[in-house]
């Protein structure tokens, strides 16, 4: 084994009550990939920010080549070689590529024809095809992040943190990204990838360590495990099988949700939905794939009827409702687990139980002559605790205080209630865990069974294609094409997230 540049040794790290880190020691060698695998809350992020000089630990100490060293800032860090590529990038969109990369990191006056020169050589050098004049806001969010890693390389750094890199890209991308790491570490480089994508892990690391409830609960070599190995000592016990969709027909089941020419224009802008066809069958999962901002908030909010519609048409078992408004599709059994839950899904500040009410307050089931039926409504909310296992001490505990997967399955929870003929299920398990990810793909396989039409939208192509019956790939704004599940094989799945649209024998 070649020399250790890092060694993380015993660091421990409290936030008030939390204990984040417990005891924690990691070594990196150098050419190596690390990857820091391990469920939501597990201490991974934690640990690297540590070395990265964002947090600082309670006790333990930290060698860099041998040497101990206080490492009490990113600057410090950088000039010890040591950089983070964030999982929400820190880019300046109305900067261009080259004002990111050096900004910071230049005094006085500055040539920026000659530093653009410099960027372009240095992104051939690694094989990236970045416009080093190009405005941030222009680029796409793989374009985005390989600037992110250009950040980096400027500053010369020979240990990369990668905190969950391959979230918002394509396959194709996923593959660049992947070489990149290769030959970044063929170079005596090494790097640390967080990640909670198995595929990854077993592609492109040397050495893999496990974290749980903020320990070290295994090392191995990648080589000496395996993908059930890894999710057993993630989560302390082995995934439940879920069998994969199969290739059912629909002819002869009805069409409940019907989509036709559905467009949103914003004045004087490019439309944000051009043209959008599809239907959803009783009992039947569409996918749609696609990187995140290609429409698909847009579709959610057209479809649950918090968005204009430039023209087009929605119907439901027959009935246009195009025109009506969100509380009437609630009424109609539209349920709609949004992305970005903090924002659109629950309030943190509220109990379990009040979250429960939010969308249902104004129905005769918990409301009568005004009055809240809150004895009715917390023992419901103490039977969704029970039924979908929320870690939760009762329904009096905030949604702000559960952990992600928690909270999401409090969501999913009063969705999968409210909507009992057509589910949409926006990212349901973006920033889950494996056993929550587990879980919530269980239950989106058991509305199906019981004849719900399901939306699913989802950036991971694993989750698309072990849930749906059908899928669709959206690319801005406009849909791409509807295969069949089995269809279409990832690589051309990407290259139709892309935008790329090959001809039909090419898709064979």
């Amino acid at each position: 084994m070649s020399e250790a540049v890092i060694e993380l040794k015993h660091i421990t790290k409290r936030f008030a009550k939390v204990l984040a880190n417990d005891d924690v020691s990691i070594t990196i060698h150098k050419g190596e990939v690390v990857a820091l695998l391990g469920e939501n809350g597990a201490g991974k992020s934690t640990i690297m920010k540590i070395l990265y000089g964002l947090y600082h630990a309670t006790s333990g100490e930290i060698l860099i080549d041998g040497q101990e060293r206080k490492i009490s800032s990113p600057k410090e860090a950088m000039n010890l070689g040591i950089s983070m590529i964030q999982q929400h990038f820190s880019l300046v969109p109305a900067h261009t590529v080259t004002e990111n990369i050096i900004l910071g990191n230049c005094k006085g006056k500055i040539d920026l024809k000659a530093k653009e020169k410099e960027i372009d050589g240095l992104a051939k050098q690694y094989g990236f095809d970045v416009p080093a004049g190009e405005y941030i806001r222009n680029l796409s969010v793989g374009t985005q992040q390989k600037v992110e890693i250009l950040k980096a390389l400027y500053l010369n750094a020979r240990i990369l943190i990668m905190d969950e890199p391959t979230a918002v890209l394509t396959p194709q991308e996923i593959d660049t990204l992947m070489e990149f790491v290769k030959s970044y570490v063929a170079k005596g480089n090494s790097v640390v990838f967080i990640t909670h994508k198995m595929k990854e892990v077993m592609q492109v690391s040397d050495t893999i360590v496990v974290m749980r409830n903020g320990k070290i609960c295994g090392t191995v070599k990648r080589e000496d495990t395996n993908e059930k190995e890894l999710a057993h000592m993630m989560i302390g016990r082995d995934l439940e099988n879920l069998q994969t969709p199969g290739q059912d027909d629909f002819s002869d089941r009805k069409e409940r949700l019907v989509v036709e020419h559905l467009t949103i224009r914003p004045e004087k802008q490019a439309p944000v939905l051009d043209d959008i066809s599809f239907s959803i069958h009783e009992g039947e999962v569409l996918g749609i794939a696609g990187v995140s901002d290609n429409g698909q908030q847009e579709l959610c909010e057209a479809l649950y009827g918090a968005a204009n519609i430039t023209s087009g048409k929605i119907t439901l078992d027959g009935k246009d409702i195009t025109d009506t408004n969100v509380k009437e599709r609630i009424a109609m059994g539209i349920g709609y687990t949004a992305s970005d839950r903090y924002r659109y899904a629950m309030v943190a500040d509220m109990t379990l139980s009040e979250n429960m009410l939010l969308k249902s307050s104004y129905l005769k089931e918990w409301v009568s002559h005004g009055i809240i039926n809150w004895k009715k409504l917390h023992q419901y909310t103490e039977d969704q605790i029970k039924k979908y296992a929320i870690k939760a001490p009762d329904h009096n505990v905030t949604a702000g205080s559960l952990s992600g997967g928690n909270q999401q399955k409090v969501v999913v929870a009063r969705e999968v209630d409210m909507g009992h003929n057509v589910i949409i299920f926006d990212q349901p398990t973006r920033g889950l865990d494996l056993g929550a990810i587990n879980y919530v793909h269980k239950t989106i396989l058991s509305e199906k069974e019981q004849g719900k039409s399901v939306l699913l939208i989802s950036t991971e192509l694993s989750e698309i294609f072990a849930l749906s019956d059908r899928i669709a790939v959206m690319y801005k704004g406009r849909i791409m094409g509807i295969y069949k599940n089995g269809e279409l094989t990832t690589e051309k799945i990407g290259l139709l997230m892309a935008g790329y649209q090959p001809d039909k024998e090419e898709l064979k």
